[in-house]
């Protein structure tokens, strides 16, 4: 049974969000990280305004993220289930905050890959995190696993620019 059989347009909708606009429905195998795609189209998008409004920005997503993600432990009848991405994609921009992906297009994959890397093995203290409960829980873990990818993804770039880009 579809996951969005006898739901109103707007309950229709709010999964779709949820889903990743059904990119996480689609694959078996990591609906984590192919669900994150949206999320790199999100940071490209914002990531040429001002930091501080990028930081906002960030923020913004992770409270809108929460009735997503608690939408989505009520549909699948599970605890953070791999299918909901909402946290996933909608906070991946924090991750970016300030970097200058436009101009350095290679920072966009390796930032993806360092993203989803943090999220997986989910230092201390995001793997306690998401034991709370609803859609709190589901998204404050990867709040805090971006927090993470966004200073290593600066170390990055400024290693970057001190050994390479001479």
């Amino acid at each position: 049974m579809s996951v969005f059989q006898g739901k109103t347009f707007g309950q229709r909708l709010a999964l779709l969000v949820t889903t990743g606009f059904g990119i996480s429905l689609v694959s078996p195998f990591a609906p984590g990280t192919f669900g994150s795609f949206p999320g790199v189209l999100l940071a490209m998008w914002c990531v040429t305004w001002d930091v501080w409004l990028q930081a906002v920005f960030g923020i913004g997503m992770a409270f809108l993220a929460v009735p997503f993600c608690t939408l989505g432990e009520i549909a699948f009848q599970k605890k953070d289930d791999g299918r909901i991405v909402a946290d996933e994609w909608m906070l991946f921009p924090i991750a970016v905050i300030g970097l200058p992906l436009w101009e350095h297009l290679w920072l966009v994959p390796v930032c993806f890959v360092v993203t989803r890397l943090i999220d997986i093995i989910k230092p201390w203290p995001a793997r306690g995190l998401q034991r709370l409960d609803g859609g709190f829980g589901v998204m404050i873990d990867d709040f805090a696993a971006n927090l993470y990818s966004l200073g290593i993804n600066w170390c990055i770039w400024l290693g970057y620019l001190h050994f390479m880009a001479r």
